[in-house]
């Protein structure tokens, strides 16, 4: 009996039902958003009963301001995939295929549920913005970790050559130029993915002791820190500044300032139940 000693890349990206071609890629972002709404909702209702169903109300906006966040960032930060000298505008459009800048969806998710939580705190008495992203801090990270997994079936963003039991495999045609002698390759997607769920486990375990806004500062600082490493790792085409890709360099500064951040929120005396 011959032992598979390496993982899968699965032969599929997409099927179809009827006439519509659903690409998992997608579905992988949309249950991992399920996830987060669904965790958010629970944790925030535990603050106050009063409170369930806030985090659904809040995604309406933020979730596609983090989609539209994301898709910016990759943009930016990729231009050549688009604006080169072979790009084509049009996959900017194309989010199925993948490409969205975990740092934009971020940063314009965040900004869109803040302007949404505090429309709502007009007609609503809500606890601090804070308190809201600790509750929604653990469930984004499972977002990630489940959204990861799109990668996977894309077959991208893996890692360099790597010969052992855990390499990716890809397939001839995947493999960037240069690489087409390797068969096997680090999966990132998988590192990245187990990454995210461990600090979510121990924000989930560990946070409920610290001032508001504490967990999701430590949350941005600790997949920093993973991402800038895992970032390291990648082959994919990417910019260049120093030696170090462009999202190395993002990565290392939101660490800074995240985890001031967060030492200044756990030196607080918790203001919220939790």
């Amino acid at each position: 009996m011959i032992v598979n000693r390496s993982i899968p890349t699965p032969s599929f990206s997409q099927f179809e039902v009827g006439p519509l071609t659903v690409h998992l890629y997608a579905l992988c972002i949309i249950a991992g958003i399920a996830i987060a709404i669904w965790l958010g909702n629970k944790r925030f209702a535990s603050v106050n009963s009063d409170l369930q169903g806030v985090v659904s109300e809040v995604a309406v906006i933020a979730v596609p301001s983090g989609i539209i966040g994301g898709r910016l960032y990759h943009v930016i930060s990729s231009p050549s995939e688009y604006f080169g000298e072979n790009g084509n505008l049009i996959n900017i459009f194309k989010i199925w295929q993948g490409g969205l800048g975990i740092w934009g969806a971020i940063s314009l998710g965040a900004l869109g549920a803040y302007f949404s939580y505090r429309r709502l705190a007009r007609t609503v008495s809500l606890p601090s913005f804070g308190v809201f992203l600790d509750a929604i801090a653990p469930g984004i990270l499972f977002a990630q970790a489940i959204g990861r997994f799109g990668n996977w079936f894309n077959a991208e963003l893996f890692g360099r050559p790597l010969d052992t039991w855990w390499g990716l495999e890809i397939a001839y045609r995947d493999r960037p130029r240069g690489f087409g002698l390797f068969e096997t390759f680090h999966p990132t997607f998988a590192y990245e993915a187990i990454w995210s769920s461990l600090i979510a486990i121990l924000l989930i375990r560990y946070g409920k002791y610290w001032s508001a806004g504490a967990t999701f500062a430590a949350y941005v600082s600790a997949y920093s820190f993973g991402r800038f490493f895992i970032e390291s790792i990648r082959i994919d085409p990417a910019e260049l500044l120093g030696g170090l890709r462009i999202n190395q360099w993002v990565s290392a500064l939101i660490f800074i300032l995240a985890s001031a951040i967060f030492l200044k929120f756990y030196r607080r005396e918790q203001s919220q139940p939790r």
